[in-house]
């Protein structure tokens, strides 16, 4: 069998690339006509929102009914407001709150915000269960470590969102959350029984699929009690028997990024895609890493070729892209706001919790968007008493900022020292790197003329990420508290150790709303003992 016009059309329908810069390249465009499923979006094509709105009406411009997709969590994981910090906290300030209908609120605010800019699919919520606090690539991404927690919460998410009009996607299924490798570098294994498995990690995904979720995300996991042989995503064991036959899910299924090294290590780009597809895959997601023409071309070869060898039936290609028409057929009926008449004019948002236009700042309380409401409800005093600095004494904030995973924007701002500057003048902020830290306490300079001479009679606050993932946090903490014992860590990460400092605050996430409501309590605006 050769490939044909209509085989190498097929084998377009379940591509989902991504591309540079922030209006679609002619390549693209000519893909899009020719059947391409659509695209994925990361903040590399996200400036202003209304030039968001115009890509996107490009985009259906060559296909109306295109999958226009985004990674998209909140929280630390924002592509929409990866320059400014998420106006909406993550999974794991949500789930400490543990207010489904504030959850729910918050997520049909963002499918609001989404559906105005003409994005069709959110690549959210992460329904890993996160019992593995040293877990390098989900962490707050979780909405915890209880899986009764995390099942109710996935559920509003998809409720809100998709109330919205835009698909929501549970990932990574069959459950990130027990792990100890990233899957952007290696092949992580879940070891869990059939029994446990069943109990924890499949759990939240059971209650995505009873509230209707229309999309569900592999994850490149080796899970030993499903398949001991193949990852979750080239599985037909995990994603046709264990998904679509035994937990009935009849949505779209897409797989996290395929040229990621859990599964392109052994089978290559091409070769993993195929056989994701053959597995019960409906789309490929590619192009975080490998954006342009010749790797998704290298793709569809792969894919056509593999229906011409008899690896991949040329019926499980056409019941994918019957899957991913039924998919945006359901988004376009529940639009409310087509993509072409949000690109005529400036685009605002307003819903829900506020987005890039909205303010941050203010009292507590007072017409505060739903996104900076539940960071204010997740931050936590837990040790000592706080009192605001007498005589205006302000502050010497240090941050100490570890390298994150792949799946967090670098560049994305977060910490308290640039809010608490705002509301306590005179604030100086410094932060660290790990090798910045290195060189400030080695032989060349003394800490003291870098942290503890500035720091002399005014508060220090020491701002960490995950410290307990992160040994040379660990140190720094121990050498600062040695010399300081009166000073106040913040902890932006996931909660390690909640006594360290004469006052230890929780934010349970970094996103921009998380550093302001860290900041209105060191403000003394905010309690943070509710």
């Amino acid at each position: 069998m050769k490939r044909s016009p209509e085989l190498l059309r097929l084998a377009d329908s379940v591509l989902l690339p991504g591309f540079e810069g922030e209006t679609p390249p002619d390549w693209l465009r000519r893909r899009l006509g020719e059947g391409l499923a659509g695209v994925v979006l990361f903040s590399r094509n996200i400036g202003t929102l209304p030039r968001l709105a115009e890509l996107t009406a490009a985009l259906r411009a060559e296909r109306p009914d295109a999958v226009i997709g985004v990674d998209e969590e909140t929280g630390d994981v924002s592509r929409l407001e990866a320059r400014t910090g998420s106006s909406r906290p993550g999974n794991y300030a949500l789930g400490v709150v543990d207010d489904v209908a504030l959850t729910e609120e918050i997520a049909r605010g963002l499918g609001a915000d989404l559906a105005v800019l003409g994005v069709n699919v959110d690549f959210a919520p992460a329904a890993d269960v996160n019992s593995n606090p040293d877990n390098p690539v989900i962490g707050l991404r979780s909405f915890g470590a209880d899986p009764a927690l995390v099942s109710r919460h996935t559920a509003a998410w998809v409720r809100g969102l998709q109330a919205a009009g835009v698909a929501a996607c549970a990932k990574h299924f069959p459950g990130h959350g027990d792990t100890a490798v990233d899957s952007h570098h290696g092949l992580p294994v879940v070891a869990a029984t059939p029994e446990r498995l069943r109990e924890v990690e499949l759990r939240p995904f059971r209650a995505a699929v009873e509230a209707g979720v229309r999309m569900v995300m592999t994850g490149h996991l080796l899970v030993a009690a499903c398949d001991p042989g193949m990852p979750a995503t080239l599985s037909r064991r995990v994603l046709t028997g264990l998904l679509r036959e035994e937990m009935g899910f009849g949505g779209v299924i897409v797989t996290d990024a395929i040229e990621m090294a859990a599964v392109t290590e052994r089978y290559g780009i091409g070769g993993a895609s195929a056989r994701a597809v053959a597995a019960g895959a409906d789309l490929i997601c590619v192009g975080g890493e490998n954006a342009g023409e010749d790797v998704v071309l290298a793709i569809r070869a792969a894919i056509a070729d593999a229906v011409t060898e008899g690896l991949l039936p040329e019926e499980r290609l056409a019941d994918a892209a019957r899957r991913t028409a039924e998919l945006t057929a359901w988004t376009e009926s529940l639009r409310a706001v087509p993509a072409a008449s949000a690109a005529a004019g400036p685009v605002r948002i307003t819903a829900g919790s506020g987005g890039q236009d909205a303010p941050v700042a203010g009292e507590p309380g007072v017409d505060a968007p739903a996104g900076l409401v539940a960071a204010r409800r997740a931050v936590r005093v837990t040790r000592g008493d706080w009192e605001v600095p007498p005589g205006g004494a302000a502050p010497y904030v240090v941050e100490l900022a570890p390298l994150m995973n792949l799946a967090i924007d670098k560049h994305t701002p977060w910490g308290v020292g640039e809010p608490l500057a705002k509301m306590l003048p005179g604030t100086t902020v410094v932060r660290f790197d790990q090798e910045g830290w290195s060189a400030a306490t080695g032989p060349d300079r003394v800490l003291g003329e870098v942290v503890l001479g500035p720091a002399a009679g005014r508060p220090l606050v020491i701002v960490v990420r995950d410290a307990h993932r992160h040994p040379w946090q660990t140190s720094a903490l121990d050498l600062l508290l040695g010399a300081r014992p009166d000073a106040v860590v913040v902890e932006m990460g996931l909660p390690g150790r909640t006594d360290l400092g004469a006052v230890h605050i929780a934010t349970h996430g970094a996103a921009r709303v998380c550093g302001q409501a860290a900041a209105e309590v060191l403000a003394g605006m905010l309690d943070g003992r509710s």
